[in-house]
């Protein structure tokens, strides 16, 4: 006689369970990206001669750049010193956000790459 119950090695509570499971981690993923919306991070370039405040929709919300910051012989290190802040915020912005994703996915990593989401 065939045994009743599903695959060998299947998940405990077929399918059903699986998708309680799924449905639950989605709702945490929402729950999450709203979180890092509402948020800000702010950067510095320079020792502190610009500063960039992001948005958690990775949106520059403002820039300031200290008087002595500005060279017109060199506009060039300005511009590097905007884009390092920049950066600098979207790279803090990242890591939380891949820290809340492996809190959803209980330390898979990056949840195959969601992470890169928010």
């Amino acid at each position: 006689m065939a045994k009743r119950g599903g695959f060998p090695g299947a998940v405990p509570g077929g399918m059903s369970n699986l998708m309680k499971q799924a449905q639950k981690m989605q709702k945490q993923m929402e729950e999450n990206q709203r979180i890092m919306e509402q948020r800000e991070w702010e950067a510095t370039a320079g020792g502190g001669a610009v500063t960039v405040r992001l948005s958690g929709k990775k949106e520059v919300t403002s820039i300031k750049i200290q008087k002595d910051a500005i060279d017109l012989d060199d506009i060039e290190m300005l511009e590097d010193m905007i884009m390092a802040a920049i950066n600098a915020g979207l790279k803090q912005m990242e890591a939380e956000s891949a820290e809340l994703m492996n809190s959803v996915a209980g330390g898979l990593g990056n949840f195959g790459g969601l992470g890169g989401l928010f």
